[in-house]
């Protein structure tokens, strides 16, 4: 009996059929390049010999023989941001891992990692959005040596695990298992935290209060504990099969935490091409895997960044995905996680209350997961309702829980937070964005009030403590796409904008720039494209044009007459390149030309 929804499985149908001919050219590309067998077979024998020259005399002769796979470990290591602090030991570990299970593995390169927690509000966060596409062109220039036979895909963070998907899908003849770090442990609670921060926007403590509230929340290595981009991101590797079952959320610097590490390079070094169970990534990723990643970021209510990363991932693997598909799916996939900011948990009580392995074994049974996947760790996506279990210096699996810990974290399908999930597309003559409204409640759902435009969050902020901003209002912010300054993270607003709210007037956000994973209780609705360095309708607000945002019916409209504002002037300041200079900004500028635009996934790759 077919059990599958049947909103699940007009979607998947509908992104197959568009996507056709561009999937079938991937594979057929991937295929042909599977079919020559290990790449570094075809060097001749100067490159083969630049390639293991530093490498002991047992790996040279291995290497030379071509019996043993090799494995490419490529890692977005520093010592400076949290998430990635725990991979400075990993490869090490990882090489004799991948040794124990009768391969070898070298370290293929580095690519950059930058925080978007870091560059809030800095010149830095402009080059954020782009580090994604210089990411996935970073993979391709570490597996481009043709050495490799897989890869391990070590990345944690915002645009990272998005580019180096990207990239090793542009190798999609490899298979790659992505190895995550895990969250820090649980500090200051982020209610707390966020009280805090709104003191202080508020001017009633300084900053050494904000500060220490600061440091005990971010407090140690692992990654955020909140559900933004980057534990959305884990979230999305284990959901389509690129992560082993349950090891998206086991803290750093645990004995489960390095078992699933050695356990990654075992189970890579055994999906090569070299032996009988080939599992190439472009293959992996597919469209019923992409719309699986799809549900479950809209069951647990994970970052808007990936309404543009979706999109590119799959057009990477030659699938088109569209915000349309992501709204559908949402109005039927319940919204059945309360992490911060959509609630006061973090990700370390989700994960004991049941987790993700809970949350896609109520979704398969819902019929809102594709169950008949293939992932790294065998077929069938029902592989990931288990959880690791130490075994000696091992992992083992075992039946996870199918009831949750703590209902007011984690429910089941049939129980959940909300009928829908917590994403939604709006449309209207303004264009057309996206809304998280996982964290909204239902009196905010719809807000109608008087344009307040602004080219600039410092213009905005400085408005808000002018006393400017009093009374119901629709804060337009414009020139923050990708063509305009790279679409920076616009969480300095979140304060204000929640101390307008909370003072009982009726607030909104129009923006097409990114307020991202923390997104939180003001709605807002962003990547607005058309955007306005390309002459969108948002350019052509003025203050006091009457705005109704209405996340109820997915509708974003005007009180303008069509024909006046269509005929209106864009208006608004353009940065120009030399204005869009220093902190780097410079070397970028031509990304700035050729970006896509937002709902196309803001490529600069494979535009």
């Amino acid at each position: 009996m077919d059990t599958i929804h049947p909103v699940l499985r007009q979607v998947t149908d509908r992104i197959a059929a568009r996507s056709q001919s561009a999937r079938a050219t991937y594979l057929d590309r991937i295929a042909a390049e599977g079919d020559r067998g290990p790449a570094r077979g075809r060097l001749a024998c100067a490159n083969i010999a630049h390639g293991f020259a530093a490498s002991g005399k047992a790996d040279k002769q291995a290497l030379r023989g071509m019996v043993k796979p090799n494995i490419a470990i490529v890692s977005a290591y520093n010592d400076m941001l949290s998430a990635h602090k725990p991979f400075e030991t990993y490869p090490k570990a990882l090489k004799a891992a991948v040794i124990d299970a009768g391969g070898i593995a070298q370290f293929a390169g580095g690519v950059p990692a930058m925080c978007d927690g870091i560059t809030q509000g800095r010149a830095g966060m402009e080059l954020s959005l782009f580090s994604r596409d210089i990411i996935a062109m970073s993979t391709a220039i570490a597996l481009s040596h043709d050495m490799f036979d897989a890869t391990l895909m070590l990345g944690v963070c915002d645009k990272i695990v998005p580019g180096m998907l990207i990239g090793a899908l542009s190798f999609g003849h490899l298979p790659a298992v992505f190895v995550p770090a895990g969250p820090m442990t649980s500090g200051l609670p982020n209610g707390e935290k966020a009280k805090a921060r709104q003191l202080y926007a508020e001017g009633k403590v300084g900053r050494e209060v904000l500060l220490d509230a600061e440091a005990a929340s971010y407090h140690g290595s692992g990654t955020c504990t909140f559900f933004g981009t980057a534990n959305s991101n884990q979230l999305l590797m284990e959901v389509m099969g690129l992560h082993l079952p349950g090891s998206s959320f086991v803290n750093p610097g645990t004995p489960l935490r390095e078992a699933l590490t050695r356990e990654a390079a075992h189970v890579v070094t055994g999906l090569t091409a070299l032996g009988d169970n080939y599992t190439p990534v472009g293959e992996l990723v597919d469209e019923k895997a992409i719309v699986n990643g799809c549900v479950a970021l809209l069951a647990t209510g994970g970052s808007t960044n990936h309404t543009m990363h979706l999109v590119a991932i799959a057009k990477a693997a030659g699938i088109t995905l569209t915000w349309e598909d992501l709204s559908e799916l949402s109005a039927v996939v319940p919204l059945m996680a309360r992490i911060y900011p959509n609630g006061t948990a973090d990700v370390n009580h989700f994960h004991a209350a049941g987790g993700l392995g809970f949350v896609i074994g109520s979704l398969l049974d819902a019929g809102l997961l594709h169950e008949d996947v293939n992932t790294v760790a065998g077929p069938g996506l029902a592989r990931y309702t288990q959880e690791p279990k130490l075994d000696g210096d091992g992992v083992l699996w075992h039946e996870g829980t199918r009831i949750s810990g703590d209902n007011t974290v984690l429910r089941g399908a049939e129980d959940a937070f909300s009928a829908e999930g917590g994403l939604k597309m709006l449309t209207g003559p303004i264009g057309k964005c996206v809304i998280k409204t996982s964290a909204i409640a239902s009196e905010h759902r719809v807000v109608t009030g008087p344009a307040r435009v602004f080219d600039d969050q410092a213009d905005f902020l400085a408005a808000f403590e002018a006393g400017q901003l009093e009374g119901d209002l629709v804060a337009v912010l414009r020139y923050q796409g990708p063509q305009a300054n790279g679409m920076p993270e616009l969480h300095k607003l979140t304060p204000a904008l929640g101390i307008l709210q909370d003072r009982g007037y009726r607030v909104a956000l129009i923006t097409d720039g990114r307020m991202s994973g923390a997104s939180g209780k003001v709605p807002a609705a962003i990547h607005l494209t058309p955007e306005a360095a390309s002459g969108g309708p948002i350019a052509k607000i003025i203050d006091g044009d009457t705005i109704t945002l209405d996340s109820l019916t997915g509708t974003l409209d005007i009180d303008v007459p069509t024909v006046e504002f269509e005929a209106r002037p864009v208006t608004g300041r353009v940065l120009t390149n030399d204005e869009w200079a220093g902190t780097g900004r410079d070397l970028f500028s031509g990304m700035r030309a050729l970006v896509g635009p937002a709902d196309e996934g803001a490529m600069f790759v494979m535009r």
